[in-house]
């Protein structure tokens, strides 16, 4: 007779150093390994010891504080046309350099700051609690609420008023910027920055657009275009002439003004109003969009010749150029803004005039 093993037979498999426990070869539970020897930090043996993590604790605070006042001076008294070099990017806006190096300072303060107050000054026995119906007793719910009262005492808040100060004016100050960002960044001033583009025209010292009917140049070639470069199905980058000529041509500028170029034959567009529209706004079938998507204002790159349908990338909203850029599908609510365009003396492509609307992502005050 063979010999057969104790998974074969059916055999107990008895306790060993892995601690499992089955029959026939399938686990059926692991024994409770146990507890590790709970180790005292040096917070528990020493009050001075736990007087230097409460400082630990306040000065991370204090850093939070400061982040926070660093960013609303940014905030309100750092024009956001100033520059600033910086390596590996370029010019770039004040502004927001500081407004992200506060925001910052104020989140990690706050976080190593509420880190480090757990890990030495709360409480850290272990504890082990069976399981139960997920319903607790009157009892467990009594207790709980006398667990919450306690808490405070618990985690040394209420006998050490350096560190629920600076966490009070931490915690407290920080919502200053989340409030700002709400109620003022999302208010009017989208509207004033995303209804005026380079297309509009020349702005002067005095801060007014001077209307200007561009050419079209390519990005990054920065060379005009000719109504006969531009074939059936080819697709086009396209910017204001000048912007990239500017000494300090701000990125934001670049990015509003970013247009796709691309021809259609005439025959293509629908015959609906947004079909007429786009038709009539173009030049012999080529049309120009804003590369901009109403969604969330990601760059729209993507352009199937055969639907004539452009994609954003980042969440496949989809725009049918035959009828004024419709949305057909995805999460964007309006159609891509149209750049009127016709040609001048010279056979280039020019901007018969300026957006009609704001270009980007919807936001309150925005009108149709």
């Amino acid at each position: 007779m063979s010999e057969h093993s104790p998974h074969e037979t059916g055999t107990p498999v008895p306790l060993d150093q892995g601690h499992v426990e089955g029959t026939g070869g399938i686990p059926e539970r692991f024994a409770n390994p146990g507890l590790p020897p709970h180790v005292p930090r040096a917070s528990d043996l020493s009050e001075a010891a736990a007087d230097r993590a409460e400082k630990q604790v306040a000065g991370l605070f204090t850093l939070s504080i400061l982040g926070t006042l660093l960013f609303l001076v940014a905030y309100f008294m750092v024009d956001v046309q100033t520059l600033t070099f910086v390596p590996g990017l370029g010019d770039v806006s004040l502004s927001n350099i500081l407004l992200g190096l506060g925001l910052s300072l104020g989140l990690l303060g706050i976080g190593l700051g509420a880190v480090h107050w757990a890990k030495t000054l709360m409480p850290d026995e272990e504890s082990v609690e069976m399981r139960h119906p997920m319903r607790s007793s009157d009892e467990a719910r009594e207790e709980f609420v006398a667990t919450m009262a306690g808490g405070a005492e618990s985690s040394q808040i209420t006998r050490r008023p350096l560190m629920k100060a600076t966490l009070g004016g931490a915690l407290g100050l920080f919502s200053l910027p989340l409030l700002l960002q709400l109620v003022g960044s999302l208010g009017p001033l989208p509207k004033n920055d995303l209804s005026v583009t380079y297309w509009n025209g020349k702005k002067g010292e005095d801060g007014h657009w001077t209307a200007h009917k561009w050419r079209l140049v390519r990005d990054p070639e920065n060379t005009p275009v000719k109504a006969e470069d531009v074939t059936i199905g080819s697709v086009f980058h396209i910017l204001p002439e000048g912007l990239l000529d500017m000494e300090h041509h701000r990125l934001e500028e670049k990015g509003k003004a970013a247009v796709l170029l691309m021809r259609l034959n005439p025959d293509d567009f629908q015959d609906t109003p947004g079909g007429r529209k786009a038709r009539d706004w173009g030049y012999q079938g080529i049309v120009a969009y804003s590369k901009i998507c109403t969604h969330v204002g990601c760059p729209v790159g993507l352009y199937e010749q055969t639907t004539h349908h452009l994609l954003c990338p980042c969440h496949q909203s989809t725009f049918d150029v035959t009828d004024d850029c419709k949305v057909i599908f995805g999460p964007a609510k309006r159609p891509l803004p149209q750049l009127k365009i016709t040609v001048d003396d010279e056979g280039y492509l020019i901007a018969d005039q300026p957006f009609q609307e704001p270009v980007g992502p919807s936001f309150w005050e925005r009108e149709s």
